[in-house]
């Protein structure tokens, strides 16, 4: 399955998701990333499933979902698909609906990725460092990729590109949400020049289990000084896309593979699909695992505990 939602998003609303690449594949390895730890350290782009038959599910899928944005976006990094411009290409055209890219923008300075973006409404790239040491503590980069060329390439991006770019920083306490850090990050901001500029927290279980939240004080000095347009510090709302699933069962492990769950969530696919005590047999019969983080219980299939190392 490479399609999958639409799932509530807090910048784009509905969005009908794509994943163009293998599970934890990627250029990083963040600390704080909801999927674990990067399995497949990659940076160079090659094509990984045959692209008609991605096609042909977002065309298929598409018509049912009431989306307001199609997103690719990977359970790692999308730019990493060789035929993401195809792709793009191809949707916007036969699916009539916005496209938006949601990358770390590591492989920005690449000119054919920055050319296969071009056909795209939104990109939402990531800046979580102003410097490289910083860079390479908390995304932990492929050797390939130093902070100077990521930069440059995210600044050649914005002079070409002429759609919106939403910019987003994911702040870590301790890492990257000091003053100096803060101030840093702001100049190079002020050199990509993005259309808006999000401040994300790790609300979800990281791939690190040290990976902590900043203090709410840390947060709203980070908005000031950032000049950031919203911040991402509240769980997201809405319902996911259940349509395409046959029971709730084969929904929470769909779901929650790509976008861990909190228990209440689960329990409420469970009502929503007629199930009844389907949660609580998963957990029974290990299918699920339970983690507790930031006074919240999440639940992840139990074949993505070893991402964790928990």
């Amino acid at each position: 399955m490479f399609v999958y939602g639409p799932v509530p998003s807090r910048r784009l609303g509905r969005s009908l998701g794509v994943s163009p690449i293998p599970p934890k594949t990627c250029s990083y390895s963040c600390v704080y990333c909801q999927l674990g730890r990067t399995t497949a350290l990659e940076s160079s782009r090659k094509s990984y499933y045959p692209r008609e038959k991605i096609l042909d599910e977002i065309l298929r899928k598409t018509p049912s979902s009431n989306a307001d944005f199609i997103t690719f976006v990977g359970d790692g990094e999308p730019t990493l698909c060789a035929d993401l411009g195809w792709l793009i290409g191809k949707t916007k055209e036969q699916a009539g609906l916005p496209i938006a890219v949601i990358t770390n923008g590591s492989l920005f300075f690449m000119e054919d990725v920055r050319r296969d973006l071009m056909p795209a409404d939104v990109v939402l790239p990531t800046l979580d460092a102003g410097d490289q040491d910083t860079f390479k503590r908390i995304n932990r980069p492929h050797k390939d990729i130093d902070y100077s060329t990521m930069l440059q390439g995210q600044i050649d991006f914005r002079r070409e590109f002429r759609g919106r770019i939403w910019l987003e920083i994911m702040l870590v306490k301790g890492l990257n949400d000091t003053d100096e850090q803060l101030e840093k990050i702001k100049k190079a901001i002020d050199r990509i020049k993005p259309d808006r500029i999000y401040i994300s927290v790790p609300i979800r279980p990281p791939a690190e289990q040290w990976v902590e939240i900043p203090l709410p004080e840390s947060i709203l000095k980070a908005q000031k000084i950032l000049q950031a347009s919203n911040p991402l510090d509240m769980l997201e709302s809405g319902e996911f896309g259940l349509g395409e699933f046959s029971d709730a069962r084969e929904a929470i492990l769909e779901i929650g593979s790509r976008h861990p769950l909190r228990k209440s969530q689960a329990h409420e696919i469970e009502t929503r699909l007629a199930g009844s005590g389907v949660v609580e047999h998963m957990i029974e019969d290990g299918e699920l695992f339970e983690i507790k983080y930031n006074n919240e219980i999440y639940l992840m299939p139990s074949h993505l505990k070893h991402y964790k190392n928990r």
